[in-house]
C-alpha cells in the first residue's frame, strides 16, 4: 500500500511539475505585441491615385481560416470539431473562398481569420495564397499567435492567424493597432490578442483615406468587446478630425441595427451595435437582407442560428451608395461577404 501511495504521489508531482514548466515556457514565449507596430506592405499597387469624388468598393469577409465551411462545426459554438478531418477539406474551402473573391472584385478586401501557419488549417499559408491570387498589395496583422494552445482535445496546437487587407490602391502605410485584451493569465497566454489593421492611402488635395480592418472580441462577457469598440470609435473620430476619409469594416461580433433573426440557440449571443456611440453624420452600413454569419454548433443545414454582425462604418465625408450581403449560403465559410460601394465627397 505504501508503495502504491508513493507511486501515486510521484505521478501527481510529475504532472504538477510538467504543468508548471509548460506554463513557464508559454509565459516566456507569450505573444506580446506593442501598442502600435508598422506592418510590411507586400506587392505593388495597380489602381490609379484617389481624388475627391472618386467611387470605390470594399469587400469584408471573415473566411473562418478555411475550416468552417458548410460541412464543419466548431467546439466553441457547441459543436465537436477542432479542425476539419482532412487537409483537403481546408483546401476545398480555400479554393471556394478564392473563387468567391474573384467573382466579386473590389478595390479593397478586408479579410479576417486568415491563417498564416496554424495546425487547425494544416499549416497552409493562406495569407500568401490570397495575396498572390488577388494580386495588388497586401498587409498582414496577426491577432492570434500561440506556440501551442492546449485545449480542447485534440488540442488546437500552434496558431498564427490574423487580419489581411488587400488593395490595388497605393497604401503608404500599414499599422497594427493593439486592442484591449480582456483575459487574465493564464488564459491570456493561449487566446487572441485582437487588433486593428489600419492602412493609409493618399488622396489628391493632401487628405488620406484611412482603411480600418477589424475583428472584435467574441467569446467573453461583452465588457472586452465594448472596450475595444470604444477604442475603435476614438480612432475613427480622431482621423476624421484631421480631415481624412475613414472607412472601417469587418466582423464586429455585434448585431447591427435592424437585424433580428429568430433565436434558436443559446450557445452564443453577439453583442448589440450601439449606433449612438457615433456622432451625427456617421454611417453604419449593413445589409439585413441576408445573414452575415451562422452558428457553428452543427454543420450548416439551414436551421442554424443566424446573425448580422459584419458591416462597415463610414465618416461623414464618405457617401455610402450601396451595401450588400453576398449570400453564399455559408458554402465555404461561416460568414457571408459584405460589399460596400462608397464615394469620397468633394
Amino acid at each position: 500500500m505504501r508503495t502504491l501511495i508513493k507511486l501515486i504521489g510521484t505521478l501527481v508531482l510529475a504532472v504538477v511539475v510538467a504543468a508548471a514548466v509548460f506554463l513557464g515556457v508559454a509565459s516566456v514565449t507569450e505573444y506580446r505585441p506593442k501598442a502600435s507596430e508598422a506592418l510590411t506592405i507586400r506587392g505593388e499597387a495597380t489602381a490609379p491615385d484617389l481624388a475627391p469624388g472618386d467611387e470605390l468598393t470594399l469587400l469584408s469577409f471573415n473566411i473562418g481560416y478555411g475550416g468552417l465551411g458548410k460541412n464543419q462545426d466548431f467546439f466553441m459554438d457547441g459543436g465537436d470539431m477542432v479542425r476539419p478531418p482532412e487537409r483537403a477539406d481546408v483546401e476545398a474551402n480555400l479554393d471556394g473562398i478564392v473563387t468567391t473573391i474573384k467573382d466579386n472584385p473590389a478595390d479593397v478586401y478586408l479579410l479576417q481569420e486568415v491563417d498564416s501557419d496554424s495546425h487547425r488549417s494544416y499549416d497552409l499559408d493562406q495569407v500568401a495564397r490570397l495575396s498572390d491570387t488577388i494580386g495588388a498589395t497586401a498587409a498582414y496583422a496577426p491577432n492570434f499567435k500561440s506556440m501551442f494552445t492546449p485545449y480542447p482535445w485534440p488540442p488546437i496546437g500552434k496558431v498564427d492567424s490574423g487580419l489581411v487587407t488587400i488593395t490595388g490602391l497605393e497604401a503608404t502605410e500599414a499599422t497594427r493597432v493593439a486592442l484591449p485584451v480582456p483575459f487574465d493569465w493564464p488564459v491570456r497566454l493561449f487566446n487572441l490578442k485582437r487588433c486593428l489593421l489600419v492602412e493609409r492611402v493618399e488622396v489628391a488635395g493632401g487628405k488620406e483615406l484611412v482603411l480600418v480592418n477589424l475583428h472584435l472580441e467574441a467569446y467573453e462577457d461583452g465588457a472586452g468587446r465594448a472596450e475595444q469598440m470604444a477604442m475603435l470609435v476614438e480612432l475613427l473620430l480622431d482621423e476624421y478630425a484631421k480631415g481624412n476619409y475613414v472607412i472601417a469594416g469587418g466582423d464586429f461580433n455585434q448585431s447591427f441595427p435592424g437585424v433580428d433573426y429568430p433565436k434558436v440557440s443559446d450557445n452564443w449571443t453577439p453583442g448589440v451595435f450601439d449606433a449612438a456611440a457615433l456622432p451625427a453624420g456617421w454611417t453604419v452600413a449593413n445589409d439585413a437582407s441576408a445573414p452575415t454569419s451562422r452558428l457553428n454548433d452543427a454543420p450548416w443545414d439551414g436551421d442554424n442560428q443566424l446573425y448580422g454582425i459584419d458591416g462597415f462604418i463610414a465618416s461623414p465625408n464618405v457617401e455610402v451608395k450601396a451595401v450588400q450581403t453576398l449570400d453564399e449560403d455559408f458554402e465555404f465559410s461561416d460568414h457571408n461577404p459584405v460589399k460596400l460601394t462608397a464615394a469620397l465627397k468633394n
